[in-house]
């Protein structure tokens, strides 16, 4: 499923940023070598990331 039309970023591209390091969107265009063009997609990928925060805190405990 794409996130981010514009760019043609995929769920799983996201996903891999994030487990690469990416803590903001920013971070995600930029291990995918574009930026936001629209902003759309930006509040999407801060849902994932604060859910993998959420998700490791969790398997830290």
């Amino acid at each position: 499923m794409y996130v981010c039309n514009c760019n043609g970023i995929r769920s799983r591209d996201v996903h891999f940023a994030i487990e690469a390091g990416a803590k903001r969107p920013k971070d995600i265009f930029a291990s995918q070598g574009c930026q936001a063009q629209c902003a759309k997609c930006v509040c999407e990928m801060r849902q994932m990331i604060q859910e993998s925060r959420d998700a490791f805190a969790v398997a830290a405990e």
